[in-house]
């Protein structure tokens, strides 16, 4: 089982690690980490491992498999057993952290106003997309929903990370999540994301510590997917 860093300190920029395998020279697992695989719509970090004798490594590729996080390598050397600094690309990082928290604030304003649940969604670096099942589309609607979230946004709301079992969860927040798959009965200890006054959320990615350090956010495009569903893209404003 990997530790996984990033849960509780999106910010954590560097660590240190040990190898804990390595497959084919190129798919390495360490005993702790704080990149974020590819998972639940936002893409994996880059960046690299530094070891002990100064050789880099480039961070090109980060999956999870089960407990155990696996982080793919641009070349050959490490062993099990190496100390490593990993360090993170930050400025990817710390956009995609944006576009995540600011995905919590769009979809919570929808969710509300219109009784959508999210059908999926998808983070990037230039523009995000979320998906929503709703039966009326009103395209008016939607830029009302985009500058209520601009308006939270420069309000400010800060952002707590915390861990809970499962049932401890359950019983005591009615609603965690706002996908219509619903909460997967796999998932034994929840990681919580509250944003005070806004929304409490089951969720598993990185996050900002306040919402206005999203700066705001702008809507791209609507799209009718088909019978009651709609998507939704939208890009940060810097």
């Amino acid at each position: 089982m990997t530790e996984v860093l990033y849960l509780l300190d999106c910010y954590l920029k560097e660590f240190e690690a040990t190898v804990e395998s390595v497959k084919d020279d190129k798919y390495v697992v360490l005993d702790k980490t704080a990149f974020y695989p590819n998972a639940g719509g936002q893409p994996y970090d880059t960046g690299k491992f530094i070891a002990e004798d100064g050789t880099e490594y480039g961070v090109v590729f980060v999956a999870k498999f089960g407990d155990t996080i696996s982080h793919e390598v641009d070349k050959p050397g490490l062993k099990a057993g190496d100390k490593v600094k990993g360090v993170i690309d930050w400025e990817r990082r710390y956009r995609l952290m944006r576009m995540h928290t600011a995905a919590h604030v769009i979809s919570i304003i929808i969710e509300k106003d219109a009784d959508a649940l999210i059908t999926g969604n998808q983070l990037g670096l230039e523009k995000s997309r979320i998906d929503f099942n709703l039966e009326n589309f009103d395209r008016d609607k939607f830029a009302q929903y985009m500058e209520k979230a601009n308006e939270l946004i420069k309000k400010g709301a800060k952002v707590n990370l915390y861990l809970l079992p499962r049932e401890e969860a359950l019983q005591k927040y009615e609603r965690l999540t706002n996908l219509a798959k619903g909460f997967s009965d796999d998932i034994k200890e929840v990681r919580i994301v509250e944003i005070e006054g806004v929304t409490v959320e089951a969720c598993g990615g990185t996050h900002l510590k306040d919402i206005s350090e999203i700066k705001g956010v702008k809507l791209l495009k609507l799209d009718n997917k088909g019978k009651n569903n709609r998507r939704l893209y939208y890009e940060l404003v810097d």
